[in-house]
């Protein structure tokens, strides 16, 4: 299954507040389920950010664990890719290109090294 390395806490919300715009600087073609994988890398600059009230849709009742409790360097869960825009109302966009997210679904955390762009895991990997 094609995979999409994430930092954290962006992840995060993705699964659990309503991020609903993965922003990159390059277009995609692919629609569809993907895996979501947090890396391992996250500065506590950008866990501080990803506080902000603004990025949480649900208001000031969604509360971003902490910085050492966000899992890092696996699997977390999976989100349907429905399109790619250039330019979005979302609240959530910031970037050149957003990837319009749907349907997140959690998963248990599986250890896996991510790669830039799209990566492949093999779905027995998941059990």
């Amino acid at each position: 299954m094609r995979a999409l390395s994430i930092r954290q806490p962006w992840a995060w919300h993705i699964m659990y507040s309503g991020k609903d715009i993965e922003n990159r600087d390059w277009q995609t073609n692919v629609r569809g389920r993907v895996l979501v994988h947090a890396a391992k890398g996250c500065t506590y600059t950008e866990w501080a950010d990803g506080q902000d009230p603004l990025w949480a849709v649900g208001g000031p009742t969604i509360t971003l664990p902490a910085l050492a409790d966000l899992p890092r360097g696996g699997i977390v869960g999976s989100i349907e890719i429905v399109d790619c825009v250039a330019d979005s109302d979302s609240p959530w966009f910031t970037g050149r290109f957003g990837f319009v997210l749907r349907d997140p679904q959690p998963l248990p955390f599986v250890p896996w090294k991510g790669q830039l762009g799209f990566f492949y895991v093999p779905e027995s990997a998941l059990q």
